[in-house]
């Protein structure tokens, strides 16, 4: 499953939002293992995609370095966020600290393509 997450962001997302990615490329381990997938985006923002055997996740969309913003979607159990109506799932909207609801699709290839569009909205309306 994970072989497809990532494959699927390295031919499909990439094609399909060309006109924003600037380059997709795998992050291996020392063993060669793929850790995480990074698209980096047309204004320097990249994302970050994790998955892990278990079904942990994180979609990590960066932005600091352009207006000081992050995006993430993941479901580490954080107590912190147990007030979350989504517990464990939770989204981080813009900043470390404002965490709400996540309802990204539980179809990890879903998921990523949900975070697309959204990524896309916002590179396109912060331009």
């Amino acid at each position: 499953m994970l072989e497809t997450i990532y494959n699927y962001l390295i031919t499909v997302a990439s094609k399909r939002y060309k006109s924003i990615i600037r380059e997709v490329v795998k992050v291996e381990l020392a063993s060669g293992v793929v850790a995480k997938v990074r698209v980096v985006f047309v204004d320097n923002s990249f994302l970050d995609v994790y998955w892990s055997p278990s079904g942990r996740y994180s979609l990590h969309y960066e932005r600091r370095h352009i207006d000081g913003t992050v995006y993430r979607h993941d479901n580490a159990p954080h107590e912190k966020h147990r007030h979350v109506r989504t517990f464990p799932k939770h989204f981080h909207r813009g900043s470390e600290d404002r965490v709400e609801e996540s309802y990204l699709p539980e179809d990890p290839i879903d998921a990523v393509e949900h975070f697309l569009r959204f990524i896309l909205g916002l590179i396109y309306t912060k331009q």
